[in-house]
């Protein structure tokens, strides 16, 4: 793994000097592949106080969040290395809404200078429904994916689940409406080969809802150990 990130900050430096890259957010300078200034770079909100089973930012370090003791969440660890604000937020809504696939590397290659926890043995990602695909063209769990599976050297098995209904955008529901509307939304498709431990990747965790029902059909089937990745962490809603 050390050695991928040496031979990727090497090309990096190489590219920047023949085709010098700028900034996403203020136009300056950028840093190679990144694409990001040293002050923008460095604004990004990483989450690095939350709960170790659903990465909420908490004020203080703790091992659960008063949720989390409450009712724990069906999956076993969460990764998410970011919060969901400024200016982060505002390159993921022109990835995820605006068709902006070079802020969508620039996502995942700040997410991959992130150390992970611990590695599994595959990375799924979200599926989206084949007719929000047509319309938008990519998938954003799984243009994060590829780098991040690539970089970490985890096999991505990017056709593990499938979304066999089409859902409402989650956007403007709560929690309990969010459940609702993913429920018996995802099927497994997976071969005789079934993995002990995989990681479900989503590009925001907002209620976790989305991520709790790729849980729960990946463990019907067998799958012995579930965790969830995310880009960023969204404060939770009721």
């Amino acid at each position: 793994m050390a050695v991928n990130l040496k031979m990727d900050a090497l090309v990096d430096e190489m590219l920047d000097a023949v085709l010098p890259s700028h900034c996403l957010l203020s136009g300056a300078r950028g840093q190679g592949n990144l694409s990001l200034c040293p002050a923008c770079a460095a604004d990004m909100p990483r989450n690095r106080v939350c709960c170790a089973r659903c990465a909420l930012p908490l004020e203080s370090p703790a091992p659960l969040c008063g949720r989390c003791l409450k009712r724990e969440p069906a999956w076993n660890a969460a990764w998410v290395p970011f919060r969901y604000e400024w200016p982060l937020a505002q390159l993921e809504a022109r990835f995820k809404f605006g068709g902006d696939l070079a802020a969508g590397h620039t996502l995942a290659t700040l997410w991959c200078e992130v150390l992970p926890p611990a590695l599994p043995e595959a990375i799924v990602p979200v599926p989206l429904h084949r007719s929000r695909l047509r319309r938008r063209g990519y998938n954003q769990e799984l243009e994060l994916a590829r780098p991040l599976a690539r970089n970490f050297r985890v096999p991505l098995l990017r056709d593990a689940l499938q979304r066999i209904r089409a859902t409402e955008a989650q956007t403007d529901l709560n929690a309990t409406q969010r459940r609702r509307n993913v429920r018996g939304a995802f099927a497994v498709r997976l071969d005789d080969s079934i993995p002990e431990h995989v990681v479900v990747l989503d590009d925001v965790f907002t209620t976790g809802a989305t991520l709790a029902e790729c849980n729960r059909v990946l463990k019907r089937v067998g799958v012995a150990r579930v965790d969830v990745w995310a880009l960023a962490r969204a404060p939770t809603r009721s």
